[in-house]
């Protein structure tokens, strides 16, 4: 279990990055969403023993994470949103290199764990291959396999899947469930359709703070009976209405609101989504004001 207490850290420019941040995470994959900017990368570089926060406390197995940094370090793995890579050197190579770095130093060993790492992320045909050609789904596979060098505990991945075309985007989503099964997984993203495919429990952040947390399935539920949507074409402008988004479906855009009652004659009642709680969420801490369309 890992246990995240009121973690603060402001950065000497001002900027509060984190604020009370208190969580409780099980093993499987738990999903970290917002917006850029929402101080998601903070709290992974926090996480990972990259930065010191100013206040706070992170423990995994009796370890705490600001108080002893190196022991935290043997037992996590970690994906940074930029992860390069040496475009000139293999992925056996650098994996090897690596492992050299997470303290195996028999070769025998290493070129075992460099083949069962690079077959766990489907590589290993590609193991001679330079890194610069790898497409970016390969990439990211290949920041998997350095990251669950040592079997870590705790994995943390941030911003996995920007950039990846749809085929690679669900090799990586299966990638991710099947490491996930006997440590904690942590994803940090700002894409909803992530969290919604992959994550039993998440928690919604933005400037630095936790607004909401559970299962996405219980903060959807919720919702039900209160999320209405009608055609952009027939609402009337100087209606003052909450709404959720205005989104494009088949050609035409459509309000989503959120009401207790039926808005207007021309709404029907919809089926939420994790995008309407999280653009909820976003709106206001708590309930969003009326605005106009």
């Amino acid at each position: 279990m890992l246990t995240i207490q009121k973690l603060n850290k402001t950065y000497p420019n001002g900027i509060r990055a984190l604020h009370n941040i208190s969580l409780t995470i099980d093993y499987g994959i738990f999903g970290l969403l917002g917006p850029n900017g929402a101080g998601k990368s903070s709290l992974m570089r926090t996480l990972a023993t990259l930065q010191d926060a100013d206040s706070g406390t992170i423990e995994l197995d009796d370890i705490n994470f600001l108080k002893n940094p190196q022991s935290a370090r043997s037992i996590l793995g970690y994906l940074p949103q930029d992860f390069g890579v040496y475009p000139n050197v293999s992925a056996a190579e650098l994996l090897d290199q690596l492992a050299v770095f997470k303290g195996f130093i028999h070769q025998k060993q290493r070129r075992e764990i460099v083949a069962q790492q690079l077959q766990l992320v489907n590589l290993y045909e590609q193991r001679h291959q330079k890194l610069g050609t790898f497409s970016g789904g390969m990439r990211q596979r290949f920041g998997i396999a350095q990251a669950l060098l040592g079997s870590p505990k705790l994995v943390i991945v941030d911003e996995p899947t920007a950039g990846l075309d749809p085929a690679e985007r669900i090799r990586f989503h299966n990638l991710l469930s099947e490491i996930s099964q006997d440590r904690i997984l942590l994803l940090s993203t700002h894409i909803v359709e992530d969290v919604a495919e992959l994550c039993p429990n998440m928690a919604i952040m933005n400037r630095g703070e936790i607004i909401r947390s559970g299962s996405p399935q219980a903060l959807i539920n919720a919702l039900n009976g209160r999320v209405w949507t009608a055609p952009h074409s027939q609402i009337n402008n100087s209606e003052e209405l909450t709404v959720i988004t205005s989104r494009m479906s088949k050609g035409e855009r459509w309000v989503r609101v959120l009401s207790d009652s039926q808005p207007g004659q021309n709404f029907q009642l919809g089926e939420p989504d994790l995008n309407d709680v999280y653009f909820l969420a976003l709106l206001d801490k708590s309930e969003p004001q009326a605005i106009t369309v």
